[in-house]
């Protein structure tokens, strides 16, 4: 995986402490995170404004991608074009929270009607993760 200097310079984008923070905080996370996370683990003392510019920046430059799960709740996690991953789907636990990469979950070929584009296709499935049905 690369560096978070490295994606911004590949994504031509100027590098700034706030920019490599965000992407280093979702880079180290097993799970997608939603802005607050990200923002509690990241190092530094940034203001809102900067921290929301610099999220929107790489949101806008496909270097992190919005999972929505629904009107509640949004969580992010690397793009596909900086993990170099197939599309894929994610799975959101109802009792722990926590938004996975299905990595293994290939997205299914759709055949749309004529004059019809794809530009993009989201996959949550929503149950228990293997921890928390453990539990139960």
């Amino acid at each position: 995986m690369r560096q978070p200097i490295e994606i911004l310079g590949l994504h031509n984008l100027k590098r700034t402490s706030c920019r490599e923070g965000i992407i280093r905080v979702i880079m180290s996370a097993s799970t997608a995170l939603s802005e607050s996370e990200i923002r509690e683990r990241l190092e530094g003392n940034y203001d809102r404004t900067t921290f929301y510019r610099s999220f929107k920046t790489l949101v806008e430059n496909k270097i992190i991608h919005k999972i929505v799960v629904d009107n509640q709740l949004v969580k992010y996690a690397l793009d596909n074009s900086v993990t170099h991953k197939h599309e894929h789907a994610h799975f959101y636990c109802n009792e722990c929270e926590r938004v996975q990469c299905l990595d293994d979950v290939v997205m299914p070929a759709l055949k749309l009607p004529t004059g019809y584009t794809l530009t993009e296709m989201e996959l949550i499935i929503k149950g228990l993760c293997n921890q928390c049905s453990c539990k139960n």
